[in-house]
């Protein structure tokens, strides 16, 4: 394995399960033999981005600072 990728694989064990399981399947997503380049989003994971735009659009938007802090606290 790649150094990069090590590290990425080191970062997700440390989320919850629920999570872990979104990565891994997009993982499998994307080595699959026959995929052909593209990813199609879930519903869940639509919803979610039209929530962050809603929520941009309105001003809520954090800090970089709060986004450094966060990275961090996630090892990354």
């Amino acid at each position: 394995m790649s150094n990069i990728l090590d590290q990425g694989i080191d970062a997700v064990r440390t989320l919850s399960a629920e999570r872990q399981d979104a990565v891994g399947e997009l993982l499998l997503n994307i080595a699959e033999p026959d995929a052909d380049e593209s990813y199609t989003l879930t519903p869940a994971q639509l919803a979610s981005i039209q929530q962050a735009i809603r929520q941009a659009d309105r001003g809520e938007l954090i800090s970089a600072n709060e986004v450094e802090a966060s990275w961090q606290s996630r090892g990354v």
